[in-house]
């Protein structure tokens, strides 16, 4: 068990570990695949997803919305249509409607209490920005792919945030629910790991299997990372 005592910040990924963001990429492109008759379930929508998001965070540089638009035009590419102006930009423009999970609220709050709240979250700032105001709870930093130009799993985006911080590796946790862009990179740099697996029931698999991917701990969501933090409360 991981001795919270030993901490003074935490560290969060935003979109899949606060904000509920495979229901925010859901609303948008399954109507958008159906109006072109391409009927896919979730998991095919969400797989494909990731690999043009993947494939295009890996290129040089460039804008968390110039990435959405140019995954939904792969999704045309891939299935035989073009985009509207309006349909290139729904991804982008939804992210003020995606929320944060029903416990997230809560915890951030509580763990507030305690830790140094900071963000590293592959986005702009302007996006962020608005899924700040449905957190609820005032950052102590924010680091974005933005003020990296780079995105997780790069290095590149970890290291402003422990310059920012200011404390020694040992005292910063981070908490995440992609081993990909998250765990593996953050264990690299010497940093104690939380993955919230919010994709058990899934049966989720860890996708690499080595001894770097394994996270400290594993919690279903942040409810039950603030009640092992503090038990009292809950």
């Amino acid at each position: 068990m991981i001795d919270f005592d030993r901490y003074k910040a935490l560290t969060f990924d935003c979109y899949g570990t606060l904000i509920d963001w495979e229901n925010g990429i859901l609303r948008v492109l399954k109507p958008l695949l159906l109006a072109r008759n391409t009927n896919l379930d979730d998991e095919q929508i969400l797989e494909l997803f990731a690999e043009f998001e993947a494939e295009l965070e890996n290129g040089d540089y460039i804008k968390y919305r110039e990435i959405l638009k140019k995954v939904v035009q792969k999704f045309g590419e891939r299935f035989g249509f073009e985009p509207t102006a309006d349909e290139l930009n729904s991804l982008a423009d939804s992210i003020q409607h995606w929320l944060p999970f029903a416990d997230t609220v809560e915890a951030l709050r509580d763990l507030k209490q305690k830790f140094k709240l900071v963000i590293i979250s592959n986005v702009d700032d302007d996006l962020f920005a608005f899924s700040a105001k449905h957190l609820e709870v005032e950052f102590d930093q924010i680091i974005t792919a933005e003020q990296a130009k780079s995105y997780k799993p790069s290095l590149n985006n970890f290291r402003p945030a422990i310059e920012r911080i200011d404390l020694p590796l040992e005292q910063i946790l981070h908490v995440a629910a992609s081993i990909y862009h998250d765990i593996i990179t953050a264990k690299s740099l010497g940093l104690s790991t939380v993955w919230v697996n919010r994709r058990a029931e899934q049966k989720a698999v860890n996708p690499t299997g080595s001894a770097i991917s394994q996270p400290d701990l594993e919690v279903p969501d942040l409810k039950a990372l603030a009640a092992l933090i503090s038990p009292k409360q809950y």
